[in-house]
């Protein structure tokens, strides 16, 4: 009897687990919805700790009702004390508070992986992230994230700049977010506009274009998350992080290709996490 349960004690630890720490989408396409779809098609198994709850559907953001910081260190603690996670991600935290709440709790447990992906503002333009909350995000959580995985609205507004308007201008964004305290940076360039969408990453002293065409479709909605927490699969998996990157980019590439497929609302659908498993 002994045996049978060391076993199966070894077989559960080895199984890649992955907890995201974000706010809820009621319309399933981004949040925490999102990243435990993810989480799943690429065959790691999904925790979650809720920052806020959103009333939102495919046409823009209707509510946001924050939880209380203790009860999201609260949901941290819990997971933490049972569960071997092996990479987090973290979205959408609104407040100060929840800031200085998720940054004790990952001092205390220390993961090896932490994936920040800065979410400020929806897809419809609703701001997500407190303007006073800035200072928190800067000062508690960059310098503990092993990757940040900002677009460019997002890194100007960290950086109180101007938005990067080029490649060129994407390097020194980059570098100045590194200089926070970032041991890497995804710095996503959707926003430049063209056929291409090309992205920045540096880490240590490396640096890697990570380029994809552009698909004509508005079924966009959850992109960052998406890729944020599929980087965050793979290193759960094991992957190295610039391994873990570039397989993620190609995952997205892959389910924003495949968007126009799902008919879901009105505005702006989600990506097709399930393209892969939905198609066989």
């Amino acid at each position: 009897m002994r045996m049978r349960l060391c076993s199966r004690h070894v077989m559960a630890e080895m199984t890649p687990i992955a907890l995201t720490i974000a706010g809820s989408d009621s319309g399933g396409g981004a949040g925490i919805q999102a990243d435990i779809k993810t989480f799943s098609a690429l065959g790691v198994y999904g925790c979650s700790v809720i920052t806020a709850l959103t009333a939102q559907n495919t046409r823009g953001v209707r509510g946001v009702f924050g939880v209380d910081p203790g009860f999201v260190r609260a949901q941290m603690d819990a997971v933490f004390d049972d569960i071997s996670v092996s990479a987090v991600k973290i979205g959408m935290l609104g407040t100060a508070a929840i800031i200085r709440a998720v940054a004790e709790g990952l001092e205390r447990w220390q993961p090896r992986w932490i994936v920040l992906d800065p979410v400020m503002v929806a897809k419809g333009g609703d701001r997500l992230l407190d303007v006073d909350a800035l200072t928190a995000l800067r000062e508690r959580l960059i310098p503990l994230a092993s990757l940040i995985t900002p677009n460019l609205p997002e890194a100007a507004d960290i950086l109180g700049s101007p938005m990067a308007e080029d490649l060129d201008s994407m390097v020194s964004t980059a570098r100045a977010l590194q200089n926070l305290g970032a041991r890497a940076v995804l710095l996503k360039g959707g926003h430049l506009g063209g056929n291409a969408s090309p992205d920045f990453f540096a880490w240590d002293a490396e640096e890697q274009w990570l380029e994809s065409r552009r698909h004509a479709t508005q079924n966009t909605h959850g992109t960052g998350c998406t890729l944020s927490s599929a980087i965050t699969a793979s290193l759960a998996l094991g992957m190295p992080l610039d391994a873990a990157v570039s397989k993620a980019k190609q995952y997205i590439d892959a389910a924003i290709a495949a968007a126009d497929s799902l008919r879901i609302g009105h505005g702006h659908g989600p990506v097709h996490h399930f393209f892969k498993q939905w198609s066989s």
